[in-house]
């Protein structure tokens, strides 16, 4: 590079260098930029309650309604599933999820005394979500509790969708409407939701049916609780025809007195303890090893019990044979359970108007006083077995 006279720079560059400068003067530093940005954004006006929601996402917290699902059928069930993608997507409610880790069905209002259940957490989109090794009524429970969620009081718990209806006695053998039960003796507003499925004619579709039909009552409910509006002291026991998107609408019905008409089976040691692990969901090869070993270990208490004065006898059950003193004998029986069902099927209860297309909700309460019939009947014997004279002495 040559310079001009007296050293000096040439023209051209010096004046690329003016002007770099003075573009520079006009450039503020990034701090300036930044505190100018956000005097700027104070300046902007930004509506109380956009405010508000504002400050709320930045704290992270989220104040939609919490709900609970829970169910019988275990929390790989279709029907919890396609309930709980239904809830999430639907975007107004902060879902929890407490269901039992495999099919608990018929467990009616079991809790596990003593004995330690696992609480273990499942990918559940959307939803924070936990299978536990118990019933039903343990998952509500636990949920409500405190010691596992956040919070102790959701503004609604859902059992289902189970699969299968709850009609009439069948609530007494319901983990599902146990469920709704458990959460209704801890002051909090349920709903046990169950879908009338026919093998013949059902499909896991149903499902997706079946919220459909149901999500208007569950909105309806979550914002009723949220106003103290929902109806108190009472469970409402929702039951859905075999074919939902047909339904005919909402029916308000009693309680029927339908009924299974149970059926015992004897069977072999064998098919015992084949029913016994085969049920579980392992490995095949676990599942072998665990009925070899508890068929060696029957078959030692029998040589043990050989040098004993009572014998165990291990056998397919009898009806009618008298066993001797001497022999304590051990039958094995499995329960199968009728498809025909026997009760009322009169057009205002359960039973008679789901079979009829509606859907049926019914009230049920904690209590189970009888009819006032019944408590007059029963307060006439009383005063008469009160009144009789006492026996006379033999």
């Amino acid at each position: 590079m040559t310079s001009g006279k007296n050293g000096l720079l040439p023209p051209s560059f010096v004046s690329n260098l003016q002007n770099v400068l003075k573009n520079r003067k006009l450039e503020k530093p990034p701090e300036e930029e930044e505190q100018k940005h956000q005097e700027e954004e104070a300046k902007i006006e930004v509506p109380a309650e956009q405010k508000t929601c504002i400050e709320d996402l930045e704290r992270n917290e989220d104040l939609r309604p919490i709900v609970l699902v829970t169910n019988e059928d275990g929390i790989e069930a279709p029907g919890l599933k396609c309930l709980v993608e239904a809830l999430v997507n639907g975007g107004r409610f902060n879902v929890h999820v407490c269901a039992p880790e495999s099919d608990k069905s018929g467990s009616g209002h079991c809790v596990s005394v003593r004995q330690t259940l696992v609480a273990s957490s499942v990918g559940i989109k959307g939803a924070t979500a936990y299978e536990v090794s118990g019933t039903p009524a343990d998952c509500v429970s636990l949920g409500l509790s405190g010691a596992l969620f956040p919070w102790k009081k959701p503004s609604l718990v859902i059992s289902g969708i189970n699969k299968g209806s709850n009609c009439g006695y069948h609530i007494i053998y319901s983990g599902a409407v146990a469920g709704a039960r458990e959460a209704l003796m801890s002051g909090v507003p349920s709903i046990a939701i169950s879908l009338n499925w026919k093998k013949a004619e059902s499909s896991d579709s149903d499902f997706k049916e079946a919220v459909e039909v149901c999500l208007p009552l569950i909105y309806a409910a979550v914002q009723d609780t949220e106003k103290d509006l929902f109806p108190k002291g009472c469970l409402l026991k929702v039951d859905i025809p075999t074919r939902p998107s047909a339904n005919k609408g909402f029916k308000l019905t009693g309680q029927s007195t339908l009924r299974l008409t149970s059926n015992w089976q004897p069977v072999t040691l064998h098919r015992h303890l084949a029913g016994q692990y085969m049920s579980k969901e392992q490995s095949l090869g676990i599942q072998l090893a665990q009925l070899s070993q508890a068929a060696s270990a029957a078959g030692a208490a029998r040589r043990l019990n050989l040098r004993r004065k009572n014998i165990e006898v291990e056998s397919v059950g009898e009806a009618g044979k008298q066993e001797t003193q001497s022999v304590a004998v051990k039958k094995y029986f499995r329960v199968e359970f009728s498809e025909h069902e026997h009760g009322e099927m009169d057009d205002d209860l359960d039973y008679g108007a789901l079979e009829q297309g509606f859907v049926t909700i019914t009230p049920l309460g904690l209590t189970c006083n009888a009819q006032l019939d019944t408590c007059t009947s029963v307060a006439t014997w009383i005063t008469t077995a009160i009144d009789q004279d006492a026996p006379a002495s033999l």
